[in-house]
């Protein structure tokens, strides 16, 4: 035999799951922080720049 046996099931499967639970969570807050990055900077800002007001006044 070559000593492989199934993985035990019962509470480690559990475990298992809600670690994958938390680690696809925060995958994707992750993932949606990147892509509102890129969004700001595809239109001109740059992450955390919030527009300046314009100080043009036709004096």
């Amino acid at each position: 035999m070559t000593g492989r046996t199934t993985p035990p099931k019962g509470p480690a499967q559990g475990t298992r799951k809600d670690r994958l639970k938390v680690a696809l969570k925060a995958n994707m807050a992750r993932r949606k922080a990147q892509a509102r990055a890129r969004a700001d900077t595809d239109n001109g800002k740059t992450a955390g720049e919030t527009q300046a007001p314009d100080k043009s006044e036709g004096n």
